[in-house]
């Protein structure tokens, strides 16, 4: 553990002290790791510190230690991704048109209403927008990766899904935060969710998501939408049914690892949709939801086969 901390803290003289701008307006840019070939640099980290702190209130609060962990484990996720994927094409990019759709549709929420403004507004904080063009594009060429691979496996009962529809005049909706964890080797089970739970109690859930959390919903505090009982699996429902508003479930085993889940609210929806419809949402949530599964495994197995490194003394020059 002390080897550890130092090693953390030696990090973060880095990652702060490091960045040097002279009177050039050069900026010293120390390489800190590699996955397999790919970098990271003490201003990735930076970079990406900033960019967490933009889309997810919770990260303000979190302290410079715990910031510098997350940000440095979302940047590997990300190169884990990249380096995969460069497996299966040879360029880092898709179309135009496709991208510009996404980033609307994910930065809808900061007013954002054209590329122009999106440019403009991520220019005004400093941050490069091709960067974050990079990192959505990466992101929807691994989930079609994951798509292409596993869409054959995911099974749904279309049949029992309108039958439950069918049979119910009202359906309970849950609002839900979510933490996915793994266990590394060598950690233990109960002490890692020791460790989560004392987070939880110390600071709060959606916190500690971001901290803890390997989900794509880390970065919102772990925070998911409203889900219907007949988008749930069975033993998701019972689970969630056992509790009250505020509380969080013990670690449940899922495929890719172990999720705990805290209700946030929870209502009864009266029956009052086009069951065609409705079934057409259900099974495109539980698709998303197999989908997310055969991600985090497929994920945890490409991460095992790369090499993961601390790297010192190198250094580039950024003008």
């Amino acid at each position: 553990m002390k080897i550890k901390k130092l090693l953390k803290s030696k990090l973060l003289y880095i990652l702060f002290s490091l960045i040097i701008i002279d009177n050039c307006f050069s900026v010293e840019n120390k390489i800190l790791f590699k996955v397999n070939n790919e970098i990271i640099t003490s201003l990735d980290i930076f970079t990406e510190m900033k960019y967490l702190s933009i889309i997810n209130d919770e990260f303000r609060n979190i302290d410079k230690e715990k910031a510098f962990e997350i940000s440095k484990n979302s940047l590997i996720r990300e190169k884990i991704k990249e380096v995969e994927i460069k497996k299966f094409i040879d360029e880092i990019k898709i179309k135009d048109d496709v991208l510009n759709n996404i980033i609307l549709s994910y930065f809808k929420d900061f007013k954002v209403r054209s590329i122009d403004e999106f440019e403009k507004y991520f220019l005004k904080l400093s941050i490069d927008p091709n960067l974050i063009r990079k990192k959505m594009t990466i992101e929807v060429l691994w989930n079609q990766l994951i798509f292409n691979k596993f869409n054959q496996n995911i099974k749904i009962d279309k049949t029992l899904i309108k039958n439950n529809l069918s049979n119910n005049n009202k359906q309970t909706e849950f609002l839900v935060s979510e933490i996915l964890f793994n266990i590394d080797k060598g950690e233990n089970l109960n002490e890692k969710f020791d460790l989560i739970e004392d987070s939880i109690k110390k600071i709060n859930f959606s916190q500690t998501a971001t901290i803890f959390s390997t989900s794509n919903t880390a970065n919102k505090g772990g925070k998911l939408d409203w889900i219907s009982e007949t988008a749930l699996s069975e033993m998701i429902y019972k689970k969630l049914k056992e509790l009250t508003i505020g509380e969080h479930t013990q670690p449940i085993l899922v495929p890719g690892g172990f999720l705990v889940l805290k209700l946030l609210d929870l209502r009864e929806a009266t029956k009052d949709f086009n069951l065609n419809q409705e079934v057409a949402k259900i099974v495109k949530k539980k698709t998303n939801q197999q989908l997310n599964q055969f991600s985090n495994i497929y994920f945890n197995k490409v991460k095992k086969d790369l090499v993961i490194e601390e790297v010192k003394h190198k250094s580039v020059i950024n003008k």
